[in-house]
């Protein structure tokens, strides 16, 4: 497993994180303990979670498994949804207020001092940027959180933070079949030393082994003969974790993992790179869509 900083904070990720959502925490707790203990044991020492999974589940459990080796590991988690008093869904709360009261609430369910890395849950272009900002420094500042950055995919909003804070990562989803952040974020990224760490690199399965069907503008038809080629490859898995890997922005790509098996074919996959012209290729097989400043 290779290991890269997380922009200009103090803190080296490893190229493939665990994405804690999949994780059957409520069904089945111990196993879900097992499996991130397990992760941590095969070198991925960077875990993604965030208050709003499971109401809160997800963090306790990912707490209390990672807590015997805490020092040597990396949590990510994030703020910014309030779930409605009947848990029937959950609405938008950017504000200091809420970021401010809402990482203690953190902190306890995860059982530690501080959390790595503190991320916003989303974010647009009309929220409280600089109240926002403010927020996260001042959590910085008392040691609560050592980085903090923003979950989003939105040019116009990822620009403002660049130009108005010190964040030291966007999460976002790109893969072979979302190459969205190449349109204008992931230079502008790169250029200002800020990292990316991307979701839905496997194209929510489809560029492995889950059925081809229409996706962000490509016909099923395309989808299919993508995931041929990267089957061709012969490690699926490793070329689309290579591919995002591939630009100098990106720090590490969150799989979501949910069994042993599927943790043990990442880190297997990871171990047996494809080669440059082959990714090279893949890069070539089907043109970028293009979606515009409005996505």
């Amino acid at each position: 497993m290779k290991y890269n900083r997380l922009g200009t904070s103090k803190l080296e990720v490893s190229e493939v994180s665990f994405g804690c959502m999949s994780l059957e925490v409520e069904n089945d707790p111990e196993s879900a303990s097992s499996l991130l203990r397990e992760a941590y044991q095969k070198g991925i020492n960077f875990f993604d979670t965030a208050d709003l999974y499971n109401h809160g589940l997800n963090e306790e459990v990912v707490g209390k498994a990672l807590k015997p080796f805490r020092d040597e590991v990396l949590i990510s988690t994030k703020v910014g949804n309030v779930w409605n008093e009947d848990s029937s869904g959950w609405e938008w709360k950017p504000t200091k207020e809420y970021i401010l009261t809402g990482v203690n609430e953190s902190l306890r369910r995860l059982q530690t001092e501080y959390i790595d890395l503190y991320m916003l849950h989303g974010g647009t272009i009309d929220d409280p940027i600089d109240e926002i900002i403010v927020a996260f420094e001042r959590l910085k500042h008392q040691g609560k959180i050592r980085a903090y950055g923003i979950s989003s995919i939105c040019p116009n909003t990822i620009r403002e933070y660049v130009k108005r804070s010190d964040i030291d990562c966007v999460m976002m989803q790109y893969s072979l079949l979302d190459r969205r952040p190449e349109e204008e974020s992931l230079d502008l990224l790169a250029e200002n030393n800020i990292s990316v760490i991307t979701r839905g690199t496997l194209g929510k399965g489809m560029l492995i082994d889950k059925l081809p069907r229409d996706y962000l503008g490509y016909s099923t038809e395309e989808v299919e003969e993508l995931q041929t080629a990267t089957n061709k490859t012969g490690n699926p898995t490793s070329a689309a974790v290579q591919f995002v890997l591939n630009h100098p922005a990106v720090a590490s790509a969150v799989l979501g993992i949910r069994t042993k098996n599927q943790l043990e074919q990442i880190t297997d996959a990871m171990n047996s790179p494809v080669s440059q012209d082959k990714l090279d290729k893949l890069k070539n097989f089907l043109s970028p869509k293009k979606y515009g400043q409005h996505r």
